[in-house]
């Protein structure tokens, strides 16, 4: 009779009790401590794979600068110039395609590119008038712009991108 009532009270612990329970026992982990063990290791790769994104992004605008100075275009950026700019730029770079102390130089300059396609944006750098293309927030944008820009019949040799920091 006494085995009979262990067996039963075996049975309700078994159909009562989690596994758990029996791995505590046996100093194994419990599910929760392995839930919380795998959302750890998750957040661990994916913090892993944000920073080979990162280093490939760098690797890739490396890349792209070298192509840049391959392509024997400057790069400069507004503190370089000496922030004597009075217009507000919204974007991070602009394909440069020419800076002018004549007002009807540039005007000649923005409706050639208008007439081309493209949307040109006037930047007041002090005494001179910039004429700018394809703004963008990513160099690699810009540096497809670049090759696109200097295919154009109106683009000059000495084109340049601005950087503004």
């Amino acid at each position: 009779m006494n085995t009979d009532k262990v067996l039963a009270l075996v049975a309700v612990m078994l159909v009562c009790c989690s596994c758990d329970m029996f791995r505590k026992i046996a100093g194994r982990p419990t599910s929760d401590e392995l839930e919380i063990r795998r959302n750890e290791i998750l957040q661990e790769e994916a913090r892993i794979e944000a920073l080979k994104q990162r280093r490939q992004a760098q690797e890739d605008s490396l890349a792209i600068v070298d192509s840049i100075r391959r392509m024997e275009t400057d790069v400069h950026s507004l503190s370089e110039i000496g922030d004597l700019y009075t217009t507000a730029l919204d974007h991070r770079y602009y394909i440069v395609v020419g800076s002018f102390r004549d007002e009807a130089n540039a005007e000649s300059l923005l409706k050639s590119a208008s007439e081309a396609g493209y949307v040109p944006v006037r930047i007041n750098l002090g005494k001179f008038t910039a004429v700018g293309l394809c703004p963008t927030d990513r160099l690699t944008d810009a540096f497809l712009s670049l090759k696109s820009v200097k295919r154009e019949w109106f683009c000059p040799s000495d084109v340049w991108i601005l950087v503004n920091r």
